[in-house]
């Protein structure tokens, strides 16, 4: 059986300890912050409290995707290697990043006839995604070919659920979300947006929700509804947060106590620079598998 890389890009928020143990190989997206662009290299050029310390105190990042360059030069070491490439993308519903991979893909396939180089949209985002990479590398690991692992991918990747809210409306406001006078109400009331995403990978509001803990218990009540078996849980679950580390906690203590059959602990990871760029502080997000999203 010919050996293959499963790699993704650095949007699957994920700490490189993970990656590295996994034997998945990411390429990073962009931020630029203050005048000054950095790779989306999992903290190490900003660490993350800075990173979302310096948004609170009013930086506004913006960042850029993989081009077709990067992800020729990324890819096409593992092809001279002998090794074909089936890559997982951040979704398609909020990046363009699918497009340039399956572009760069279509050359290397032409330049690599005898390598098979395979694209997938994960129509998922940050430790959804992450989670997406883990059980692919579950499969991997347990012998699943490449043909076979890329079959797996496009039947299951819509069985990846993210439920999240926010505590913090101010990157809400400043990414032209909400007005200011939606702003400063929503605050006042300590409304919490609820979103998750949806079968086309798009980030979609679901419901306000007043109080922080109250979106906490809605975020359990959407694991409990849409997970495989429901209270019976016993797949991964992972979280991420932005600078809410408590927060993030608190929802996990509330998770393992009610789904007591998981697979091991929650996960607890930040969510990264690029995906943190447009949420911003006070996010908290959940992910598990379950039945497959709803519109």
């Amino acid at each position: 059986m010919n050996e293959f890389m499963l790699t993704c890009c650095s949007t699957a928020d994920m700490p490189e300890e993970f990656f590295q143990s996994r034997n998945i190989a990411y390429v990073p997206f962009h931020f630029t912050m203050d005048g000054v662009t950095y790779p989306d290299d999992l903290g190490k050029s900003v660490p993350y409290d800075q990173f979302f310390d310096r948004i609170a105190r009013g930086s506004m990042p913006t960042t850029s995707q993989v081009n077709v360059q990067e992800y020729l030069e990324f890819w096409e070491p593992f092809l001279k290697e002998g090794k074909d490439v089936l890559h997982i993308s951040l979704s398609s519903g909020i990046s363009g990043s699918f497009n340039s991979a399956s572009i760069a893909a279509a050359e290397l396939r032409e330049k690599y006839p005898d390598r098979k180089m395979l694209v997938v949209d994960s129509l998922a985002a940050s430790s959804g995604y992450g989670l997406f990479m883990d059980l692919l590398a579950d499969r991997r690991d347990q012998g699943m070919n490449i043909d076979d692992l890329h079959s797996w991918a496009e039947e299951n990747k819509l069985k990846v659920h993210h439920w999240f809210f926010s505590s913090d409306l101010t990157s809400y406001f400043r990414g032209g979300r909400i007005s200011h006078a939606k702003m400063v109400v929503g605050s006042l009331l300590r409304i919490c947006p609820v979103l998750n995403v949806n079968r086309a990978g798009e980030l979609t509001p679901q419901k306000n929700i007043r109080t922080k803990r109250r979106a906490m218990e809605e975020l359990v009540r959407r694991m409990e509804e849409n997970a495989d078996n429901g209270l019976q849980y016993d797949g991964k679950c992972y979280i991420c947060q932005s600078a809410v580390q408590q927060d993030a906690r608190e929802v996990t203590d509330m998770i393992e106590a009610r789904f007591p059959h998981m697979k091991g602990k929650v996960v607890i990871t930040w969510i990264g620079a690029v995906i943190g760029a447009h949420t911003g502080p006070g996010t908290i997000a959940l992910f598990f598998t379950g039945k497959e999203r709803m519109e």
